[in-house]
């Protein structure tokens, strides 16, 4: 890169799961956020996988520190007692960004997933980071990235203090 370039936007996928941070199955959610972040342009190491709970919002502290603009979580949005990806969000976020996590559960009960709208996942901003929670589910993750691919540069954009 010369020195006039810009470098791309940095992002950072946490994948909340206790059994995939204990090695109980491969994380899959995460590596199809990633992936789908890098083609978007974005700089984006390996998912960070940690269990639910406390290290969430551990992850999504440290994720921002790095200057992130974007962060994506996968898993811990639905309704079970070990489920606390959203709470961990809201301690993260300053302001909610609803539109985009309504539009996620939408996209999952319009495309015949009425389970989608029991997902909790919220969409939010720590400072110039944009934090979105995904489903856990990769059909969930792909429904989400379809929804979120046609506006997420844009955000960026916008809070970098880009024109609308």
């Amino acid at each position: 890169m010369s020195a006039d370039e810009t470098p791309p936007p940095h992002a950072v996928v946490v994948t909340c799961s206790t059994r995939a941070a204990g090695g109980v199955y491969p994380d899959r959610g995460g590596p199809l956020l990633v992936e789908a972040l890098r083609s978007w342009g974005f700089s984006c190491g390996d998912p960070v996988v940690v269990p639910d709970g406390p290290l969430v919002e551990a992850a999504l502290r440290e994720a921002v520190a790095t200057g992130a603009s974007v962060v994506l979580t996968t898993g811990g949005t639905g309704l079970s007692p070990t489920d606390g990806t959203p709470e961990a969000t809201r301690a993260v976020i300053d302001r909610e960004v609803p539109g985009i996590a309504e539009a996620i559960r939408s996209a999952g009960v319009t495309a015949g997933v009425p389970t989608a709208m029991l997902s909790r996942g919220v969409a939010g901003l720590s400072g110039r980071t944009l934090i979105v929670n995904v489903p856990g589910s990769t059909g969930g993750v792909r429904d989400a990235l379809d929804v979120i691919a046609p506006v997420l540069t844009h955000a960026v954009s916008q809070i970098a203090g880009g024109d609308h």
